[in-house]
């Protein structure tokens, strides 16, 4: 598989199914000894400035969809938290949102903006949302994620952003602009629902005014190593 270029997830998951099927199904744990996982690169999440993401906003398709995506950003949801949101999550008066069953099947609080609410409060009042904070087409439903992800590529074309944009790019800028802002590493992890810290210290890599700010040793030597370099 690794000659034909295929992903290590694709080699993983293939992995996974033969250990099972040899563990399980046959009872031959022996025979998945030799197999072992690929490590996938972790490759730098892709993140907006503050003026990208301003832009993206307004340019969603609606006041739905605005409110769907500053939602994301504003509180560092998935794409499937925002869409599971109901109207009885949002609690005013302690300015949090409650994400029932999260990834790992965990219920969060997360902050409430001020500038949130009054979005929100506006999409309620031109739609009446009954249960879900942001219905589908048939609202029974939520809105799908396919849907979220639609809203994006059309006000990511508006407003001319050219990098690669999906409603997870709004968690990850949400976190790494955080962390711009020097908020500790674990309280980033539990506002994201992280289990491990390792996994928040991801953006880490791409948080560039926490890279810049940092003051490098040689900077503290004391000496002057211009005046001292011999002419060129």
């Amino acid at each position: 598989m690794a000659q034909q270029q295929i992903g290590a997830a694709t080699i993983n998951s293939a992995i996974s199914a033969l250990r099972f099927f040899f563990t399980e199904t046959l009872e031959r744990p022996d025979l998945v000894r030799p197999l072992r996982l690929v490590n996938e690169p972790r490759r730098a999440p892709i993140v907006l400035s503050l003026e990208e993401v301003a832009r993206l906003l307004q340019a969603a398709p609606g006041l739905k969809y605005r409110a769907a995506l500053s939602v994301a950003y504003g509180a560092g949801l998935r794409v499937s938290e925002v869409a599971n949101l109901k109207v009885s999550d949002i609690d005013s008066g302690r300015m949090m949102l409650r994400v029932e069953q999260g990834k790992g099947q965990r219920d969060r609080e997360v902050m409430l903006s001020p500038q949130l609410l009054q979005l929100l409060r506006e999409w309620w009042k031109a739609a009446r949302p009954q249960v879900w904070l942001f219905p589908g087409q048939n609202p029974i439903n939520p809105v799908t994620a396919r849907q979220l992800n639609r809203a994006v590529t059309v006000a990511k074309d508006l407003a001319g952003i050219s990098k690669r944009v999906s409603p997870h790019t709004l968690r990850h800028s949400f976190a790494t602009h955080l962390l711009e802002q020097g908020v500790d590493i674990r309280v980033i992890q539990v506002l994201l629902g992280h289990a491990k810290l390792e996994t928040t210290a991801l953006y880490t890599r791409v948080a560039v005014s926490t890279v810049r700010d940092i003051k490098s040793p040689l900077d503290r030597l004391g000496v002057d190593l211009v005046s001292r370099s011999p002419p060129a």
